[in-house]
């Protein structure tokens, strides 16, 4: 079973895993939330780099 992909360059839906624009594309939909999220820490503390590197925080 195919699943519908975004193109990260020109935000085109595709079925393949390259776009062809030539870009890759990606599922547009976040993973499924888990209470037992073993990479949460990590997500939080690489958007808090990157809030304090754009001077957000």
């Amino acid at each position: 079973m195919k699943h519908i992909l975004k193109c990260s360059e020109c935000g085109a839906y595709t079925l393949k895993e390259e776009c062809g624009c030539g870009g890759k594309a990606a599922a547009p939909k976040p993973p499924k939330y888990s209470p037992e999220d073993k990479y949460a820490e990590y997500r939080r503390k690489a958007k808090k780099e990157q809030f304090e590197k754009e001077g957000l925080l």
